[in-house]
């Protein structure tokens, strides 16, 4: 695992810290941990709040069992606000001069909030104070998402971007992802994902706690796509890889929408089709099983210019090679 900040940027009881938190997570200290904490009951107002967020949009597994994680441990205040759609690969875009739809839902057992916009859209809204009583988090998690944040790919990320975008609020955070491997990685690799980054998060809390959190950069913490065979936890710079971006030209006489692309994908189209009504029928039930509150959040922004003047256009499709969140 590595981070995106260079080493003197940190302070050295941080980098320390993290490197201790993975061997601490031995069952007997875990056993000893949770019995210390039936005995000393904490009051749910006195435990510090966590924000968490993603890429992968509200209905994500790896954000589902990072959320249920940070509950059973009992020992945080968590809440969520995430995209309700996949919005991995929008990099720091926010929305302005549109309403977003922001519903209230349930995330392993957390109280949550989905929202229509961008990773770094459901950031600012939830520390902006329109949404949650809190007034600001101790932490901003963005994770768990699938798929690599490393080198440039970064600037791409909206998970990365959530993170980000609370580090412009002042509010500490970190990024967590798993090296998601296509037809390798599998769902039991996210709960070690899980178990891998729990005692990092408890580390940065206490750091944040004692003051020597850095202030002026956030963590992006990479996870091997075999979480449990690590060797710790290692601060380094930014990488330089970039991927190796695919454009496809379209032709002018076909539509480039979705639905004329499928049409020439109709076995893919029916897959998705298929995806696309059962991801529909799952919300329709959580949002059943909840107490739906619906909220409008009205972004201002300057009005683009309308211009009916014809044009020519071309259209092209981009294609990305690598599983990037």
């Amino acid at each position: 695992m590595a981070t995106s900040v260079k080493n003197n940027f940190l302070n050295p009881a941080l980098v320390s810290n993290l490197q201790q938190a993975l061997l601490r997570r031995k069952d007997s200290v875990q056993e000893q941990q949770h019995h210390n904490r039936a005995n000393e009951p904490t009051k749910a107002s006195s435990k510090p709040v966590v924000l968490v967020t993603n890429g992968d949009g509200i209905d994500s597994l790896g954000l589902t069992l990072l959320v249920e994680a940070l509950l059973c441990d009992a020992l945080l205040d968590v809440h969520v606000c995430a995209p309700e759609t996949d919005r991995s690969v929008c990099g720091h875009s926010v929305t302005t001069g549109e309403t977003l739809a922001v519903c209230s839902v349930q995330v392993g057992g957390a109280n949550a909030y989905q929202v229509s916009g961008t990773p770094a859209d459901c950031v600012s809204l939830a520390l902006s104070g329109a949404l949650f009583s809190w007034s600001k988090p101790v932490l901003v998690i963005s994770g768990l998402n699938k798929g690599t944040t490393c080198g440039y790919d970064t600037l791409y990320s909206g998970a990365v971007a959530g993170a980000r975008e609370a580090l412009i609020c002042g509010v500490p955070s970190l990024c967590i992802s798993l090296n998601w491997e296509k037809n390798v990685s599998c769902e039991s690799d996210l709960k070690d994902a899980v178990t891998v980054c729990l005692p990092l998060i408890h580390a940065a809390i206490r750091d944040i706690q004692k003051g020597i959190f850095p202030k002026n950069c956030f963590l992006n913490i990479g996870i091997p796509s075999c979480p449990l065979t690590n060797k710790g936890v290692k601060v380094t710079r930014q990488s330089p890889q970039r991927s190796s971006l695919s454009w496809q030209a379209v032709s002018t006489n076909k539509n480039p929408s979705a639905g004329h692309y499928m049409s020439n994908q109709q076995s893919l189209g029916i897959m998705l089709a298929q995806l696309g009504r059962d991801a529909s029928a799952a919300a329709a039930a959580r949002r059943l099983n909840s107490n739906r509150k619906n909220v409008e959040v009205e972004s201002v922004g300057v009005a683009g210019k309308f211009s009916s003047q014809q044009t020519i256009k071309k259209y092209f499709r981009m294609e990305v090679p690598l599983p990037l969140t």
